[in-house]
């Protein structure tokens, strides 16, 4: 089975992501509290601020490739979904199966507070769900 993937497509939930995650930690949001309880030393953050964007933009783009990937895979196989409602589903359950095991896995293993584990994996299933309604949107 050939996997068709719409790169423009993959483009567009990378924007959708990075777009959510700048409101999701900007400081009128989650930002200040997220930045207390993950510790974070403000001068060395603006330092290495344009390293971690860039970081940000290949993993989004990876991140939206696999899910379209994903998209494809479960469009092909349930056939009473439409593209849009695959796209969905699918970063739905990736968000339960992957992202939010790991997430807790901070709060369980690392003493990581609950309040910080809900605000990070809070804004993977938003960052995830909007890419798949872009994903779904565009289709193939």
């Amino acid at each position: 089975m050939d996997v068709e993937v719409n790169f423009v497509g993959v483009l567009a939930a990378a924007v959708v992501s990075l777009a959510v995650g700048g409101v999701w930690y900007s400081n009128a949001v989650f930002g200040k509290t997220w930045a207390k309880l993950r510790k974070i030393d403000e001068k060395k953050a603006k330092e290495g601020a344009a390293k971690a964007m860039l970081g940000m933009v290949a993993l989004a783009l990876v991140m939206a490739y696999v899910l379209a990937h994903v998209t494809y895979l479960s469009s092909s196989f349930f056939a009473d979904y439409t593209y849009q409602g695959a796209a969905i589903s699918s970063a739905f359950w990736m968000w339960v199966g992957f992202v939010l095991p790991v997430a807790a896995s901070d709060s369980l293993f690392n003493q990581a507070p609950w309040k910080l584990t809900a605000i990070q994996a809070g804004n993977w299933l938003i960052t995830l769900l909007g890419m798949g309604l872009v994903i779904g949107a565009i289709g193939l």
